[in-house]
């Protein structure tokens, strides 16, 4: 008798051991499972990633499992304009964006992607609590079907990384230098000097050893993660874009979710978009060092006449007076 007690203890403890787990819900849905993929151009090891990483899990731990998070790096879900269509179509995926893209569907968007825009971070937060901002949000959901889950995830400033040194504009010419398709990105290399031309990211360090391109215009965690170091030699200290990215979804996919989850979704993304700024303006010139002790050598450059040069893109864009109205709206000079 003993035996048997002791039998189905043994039985019982088991039972308990494997038993699933289930999540208590903090964010309460329809009782049905929804997926979300995560689209990005970035490596894997990009602070990118890892921010969406983290998102997944506390969304997932959140609504008890009920909406889940998939990150696909490395544009393996295609290029960027490829999955922004996906995305109009009602797929259920998010990509990361940016303003140059974003002026496509409204124009005066662009502007946050044309040169020098803005000086730092903290120029790019304030243009979000703009009237103007507000509004370009507005006309993305309500006349293009873009919905923002958050625009303020920096990825850090850029840099042109060639295989010649560049001190001031007219070192550019000739170069032909890759830069994401769109009007305020191709516009602002053209007027700094270079031939732009637009390629997936993926692509770059191939179309460099091929010679198709001669050098390209990015962040440090993007070249880091890309080993541009391999096959670039300069790091020119232009600075000329301070990339803010956008997480954004298809206004259809978006509103099939329950309400609670739409609300997660962008309270997670815009605060983890925070916490991702912070870590890459720290790890820029970490990972700047480590480039330079793999051989890439730092050109300090003619900022005052880049600048200069940059005025071409906003008259040919039409982007003048607008930028003058949001410097007052945010009382820069």
């Amino acid at each position: 008798m003993k035996i048997k007690v002791l039998a189905f203890a043994f039985v019982l403890a088991l039972s308990l051991v494997f038993v699933p787990v289930v999540l208590a819900a903090e964010v309460e849905g329809d009782g049905k499972e929804y997926t979300l993929r995560v689209s990005t151009q970035m490596a894997d090891s990009d602070p990118f990633c890892e921010g969406f990483r983290a998102i997944a899990s506390r969304v997932e731990s959140r609504t008890g499992g009920k909406l889940k998070i998939l990150v696909y790096p490395s544009a393996q879900l295609g290029s960027d304009e490829d999955v922004i269509e996906q995305a109009l179509q009602g797929v259920n995926v998010a990509v990361v964006t940016d303003a140059g893209r974003m002026a496509n569907y409204v124009k005066e968007i662009g502007i946050v992607g044309v040169a020098y825009f803005a000086d730092d971070y903290n120029d790019l937060v304030k243009v979000q609590g703009t009237n103007y901002w507000k509004e370009c949000v507005r006309r993305l959901a309500e006349e293009n079907d873009i919905r923002v889950l958050s625009f303020n995830w920096f990825a850090g400033a850029r840099q042109f990384m060639t295989n010649k040194p560049v001190k001031k504009p007219e070192d550019l010419n000739g170069l032909r230098i890759r830069t994401p398709g769109a009007p305020a990105w191709s516009e602002s290399i053209r007027s700094l000097g270079a031939t732009p031309v637009a390629m997936s990211w993926p692509d770059v360090y191939t179309a460099v050893q091929q010679k198709n391109i001669d050098g390209c215009e990015s962040q440090h965690s993007a070249n880091w993660g890309l080993r541009v170091y391999e096959v670039l030699k300069y790091i020119n200290k232009t600075g000329h874009f301070q990339l803010l990215n956008g997480m954004i979804v298809g206004e259809k996919w978006f509103k099939t979710i329950p309400e609670p989850f739409q609300k997660l979704l962008i309270e997670e993304f815009t605060k983890q978009g925070e916490l991702t700024s912070a870590q890459n303006i720290e790890l820029s010139d970490k990972y700047e060092a480590q480039m330079v002790e793999k051989g890439m050598e730092v050109v300090q450059v003619d900022v005052a006449a880049f600048k200069e040069a940059a005025k071409k893109a906003y008259d040919v864009l039409g982007f003048t007076a607008l930028r003058k109205q949001i410097y007052n709206e945010i009382g820069k000079n």
